[in-house]
């Protein structure tokens, strides 16, 4: 068998889309599953109960690639140039899509107004709030925040104001219930005060959207909000169950990975999954530094085998430090183990498809879009 190869428990995931789904249910909105991890037809049939609603993307290839599958709702959202445009315009006269999509100046508003114009083309946005992350968003409830609104008014009808977003990432710096509980609040406030102020302009603001899996999950209530973006709860990896968002159990991504080596001055295995199959991040081990790149486990029962993790990692080679040379005997070379990957969308994003397992065996594999 060709290793590495990228391992899609389908039991697991459809336990953990169950439980977002119905956890949105509970907080009366509508989920809009982010699928910039998944990247696959399959996996957000699983996430939406078999039904094509609205999903998020961070590249215009999954937008594309969804909308071909027949989705018609899809927010992009990373924030959007002038330039993209045409590609963007390409994709809803081909598919039948609406795309959407994120803003957060008054500068790239007047572009891409510009822009619709010239190509005939009309665009929903969603200006961009600031909850605290820093990493994009405009200041929320500000007059920064009319001033965009007004100058996507000024291109009507090729623009057209549907909401307010906002992103609370820096969810993940926490790994207690309480601070994320108190920062699902935060992100809530900031983003429906914004749409308070901009209907109180004269904006409808008919989507205020809010999301991280953390937030989604520790959120008290959410009055205001009309949807949330979530997308790792399909999925989850270490770096959630170092921070007890998650149980082992739930782990749905893990990497099948080919003893090749065993090193004596150490003592060591080498697997031949390095840097590109597991990616670099090391995300869970501020929480679960015993974790490295990633947690060695049985390749059939994805039992952790003893303390063994990917400790260093080259380009195509994993180093495993075993406590003994009687490992050697109990994993020889061409054996095979599983790794547990540290942030589930960084090491998936190394494949093209997913092996599919049901009841722990292989039942067949499903396709993933990449690039850009």
């Amino acid at each position: 068998m060709n290793t590495p190869r990228l391992i899609l428990d389908a039991d697991r995931l459809e336990r953990n889309a169950s439980r977002m789904r119905s956890r949105c249910e509970e907080l009366g909105v509508t989920l809009r599953p982010h699928l910039k991890t998944a990247k696959s037809v399959d996996v957000a049939r699983v996430a939406a109960g078999g039904v094509q609603g609205p999903i998020t993307v961070s590249t215009l290839a999954e937008a594309e690639y969804f909308a071909a599958a027949g989705w018609r709702d899809i927010l992009y959202s990373t924030a959007m140039t002038a330039a993209k445009l045409a590609r963007a315009d390409r994709i809803q006269r081909e598919h039948g899509a609406r795309l959407l999509f994120v803003l957060d100046d008054e500068a790239t508003a007047a572009a891409i107004g510009r822009e619709a114009e010239s190509l005939d083309a009309r665009f929903g946005l969603l200006i961009e709030v600031d909850c605290g992350e820093h990493r994009s968003g405009a200041e929320p409830a500000s007059a920064e925040l009319v001033a965009i609104a007004d100058k996507i008014r000024s291109h009507a009808p090729n623009l057209e104001l549907m909401g307010v977003m906002t992103h609370a990432g820096h969810s993940y710096a926490f790994d207690a219930p309480e601070p994320i509980r108190a920062l699902a609040e935060t992100e809530r406030r900031a983003a429906v005060e914004s749409a308070e102020l901009l209907r109180a302009n004269g904006y409808p603001c008919p989507i205020v959207s809010v999301g991280s899996t953390p937030t989604a999950l520790f959120a008290e209530r959410l009055p205001g909000v009309t949807e949330v973006r979530a997308g790792i709860y399909l999925f989850w990896d270490l770096s959630q169950l170092s921070r007890g968002i998650c149980a082992d159990v739930d782990l749905a991504v893990s990497v099948l990975a080919s003893v090749v080596g065993h090193q004596h001055r150490g003592p060591a295995l080498i697997l031949d999954a390095g840097a590109l199959a597991l990616s670099k991040d090391v995300g869970a081990n501020r929480f679960m530094p015993e974790a490295g790149y990633g947690i060695v486990c049985d390749a059939a029962t994805l039992a952790p085998l003893g303390p063994l993790a990917v400790t260093t990692v080259h380009q195509e080679h994993g180093n495993v430090p075993v406590p003994d040379e009687s490992w050697f005997a109990r994993l020889p070379v061409g054996s095979l183990v599983r790794i547990l990957p540290n942030h589930a969308c960084l090491t998936c994003a190394a494949y093209s498809s997913y092996d599919v397992l049901r009841e722990g065996k292989l039942a067949g594999q499903w396709p993933r879009v990449s690039g850009w």
